[in-house]
């Protein structure tokens, strides 16, 4: 009895230790991200030549990245990947305050709260679901030694589970490459297979590593190579599809349906391979999957919210009576500068008037005119 006192106590402690690494990694990762943008903005809006990575506030922000990576990292090694895995909806949460803190617009608080009521909503949402799955959320534990790791690869519910990931994957690449299937759920679901061989890679790297500094030398065995070479190769390989879809659709909507696919993937993995909620009851099952899907909708809510980037598509009227070019945007007139250089948005016209479709032919005539009378009237001035 006090053998398994002894273990439930260090499983509980383990848990603490991987959820608040967990929790810590996403907030650092969130907090270096906005000062990375803040210092593109601010070199943006200068006039200063220097490259981005010239500037000491990114610098600053990629220490702050590299030590909540390294955070998220060792959290694996401790807390069972259900339970890692879902906290990736602390970073959303931490990046909606920290825009909504820097973010310096004055607004009426009825204004306020219909523009950021939804995202209000989702952090409510977010909180709740995170206390569920951390509460209710597996407590298995083992030394993830090599020999451990062999065999669970060499279990036939593995050996299946990765077959059947290899098939479905090889089905929506081929889709995506030769049918052009550029949906985004077809890319997301690309990632998310491979997020589910990173999350089992990186679990098992990590515990081996946590213990080698225990003193328990693991990293001499292949399987130590073998999990850290997929592992490298399916981050470089999740990097280029994320791209390829951050090129082709809205960043909220990756952010909201790639969490939502990468944890449900990161879940069913770490039950598959490392058979994490074998000794959970019922209830704690049910109550994970509700805190989940609570996170599931807080994180859809407060991307949700975001401001979509509104692609810019002008043309072009000629403004004859002052021999200016007009610049306009979907009815809304752009006034360049008066040294005939093109200002994209330099002067924005409020009045909302749009200008007539044939606007530059029926302004041609008074133009024609107005030279001929000119011309009449100063016979003396040398004709072209």
């Amino acid at each position: 009895m006090m053998d398994m006192s002894r273990a439930y106590g260090g499983s509980y402690t383990d848990n603490l230790i991987g959820t608040l690494l967990a929790i810590f990694g996403n907030v650092l990762v969130s907090i270096s991200l906005s000062i990375q943008k803040y210092s593109h903005v601010t070199l943006a809006g200068t006039k200063d030549l220097r490259a981005f990575y010239c500037t000491k506030t990114w610098w600053c922000g990629f220490v702050l990245t590299c030590l909540g990576e390294g955070a998220n990292f060792i959290s694996y090694a401790f807390a069972p990947l259900a339970l890692v895995a879902p906290l990736n909806a602390v970073s959303v949460l931490a990046s909606s305050i920290l825009g909504l803190i820097f973010l310096r617009e004055k607004s009426k608080p009825k204004d306020f709260a219909k523009r950021y009521g939804l995202s209000f909503l989702g952090c409510l949402l977010t909180i709740g679901g995170t206390y569920l799955f951390v509460a209710f959320g597996p407590n298995s534990h083992e030394k993830l030694k090599a020999e451990n790791i062999v065999n669970h690869l060499v279990g036939w519910p593995v050996l299946l589970y990765l077959l059947l990931e290899i098939i479905t994957f090889c089905l929506l690449l081929y889709f995506y490459k030769q049918r052009n299937a550029n949906s985004l759920v077809v890319i997301l679901m690309l990632v998310a297979l491979l997020g589910s061989v990173t999350v089992i890679t990186v679990k098992a790297v990590s515990g081996m590593l946590v213990l080698t500094f225990e003193g328990t030398m693991q990293l001499d065995y292949p399987i130590f190579s073998v999990m850290f070479v997929c592992m490298v190769a399916s981050v470089v390989f999740q990097a280029s599809f994320l791209s390829q879809a951050c090129k082709l659709h809205d960043s909220s909507l990756i952010a909201s349906f790639n969490y939502i696919l990468s944890t449900v993937f990161a879940v069913v993995a770490g039950a598959v391979f490392y058979l994490e909620f074998n000794k959970e009851d019922i209830l704690h099952i049910c109550m994970f999957l509700l805190g989940s899907a609570f996170c599931f909708l807080g994180v859809f809510l407060i991307t949700k919210n975001r401001k979509k980037t509104k692609n810019f598509e002008p043309y072009v009227t000629m403004d004859m009576v002052n021999g200016v070019p007009t610049i306009h945007d979907k009815g809304l007139v752009v006034q360049p500068e008066s040294n005939g250089s093109f200002s994209y948005g330099a002067l924005v016209n409020n009045d909302g008037a749009a200008p007539a479709t044939h606007s530059v032919n029926l302004e041609l005539t008074p133009v024609r005119s107005r030279s001929t009378e000119a011309s009449h009237g100063q016979p003396d001035l040398k004709r072209d």
